[in-house]
């Protein structure tokens, strides 16, 4: 199966509320691998345990320990937020985003696909 294939049988049934644990990798990946590309850089962690992290934004790059600058939330969080499906401003007001640190605000490079 292509890749393009999985990710649209993985949004389906993401949609419908039949997503599996397989399904919200491969999206949060995929996703995570978006904000990568639209913004490369080490100065930011995002991370969404247990299915990836990465780092991105541009400015001072983190090399050892908890990295000064680190968003953590939910796979189902990230993927309505890389979806343009909630804002940042509801995602932080409900709690299930943690940012901390400097450049932590992801809301200008959000939604990575508008579905």
């Amino acid at each position: 199966m292509e890749m393009d294939e999985a990710l649209d049988q993985a949004l389906r049934r993401y949609d419908a509320g039949e997503a599996e644990r397989a399904d919200l990798k491969i999206l949060t990946k995929h996703l995570l691998n978006l904000l990568v590309a639209k913004a490369p850089g080490h100065a930011v962690e995002v991370r969404v345990p247990p299915y990836g992290a990465v780092q991105c934004i541009e400015g001072p790059r983190h090399t050892r320990g908890t990295p000064g600058a680190v968003v953590e939330l939910p796979a189902e969080s990230w993927i309505d937020l890389a979806l343009g499906r909630t804002s940042w401003a509801e995602a932080r007001a409900t709690g299930k985003v943690r940012a901390s640190g400097e450049r932590t605000d992801l809301s200008p490079l959000l939604p990575l696909l508008a579905r």
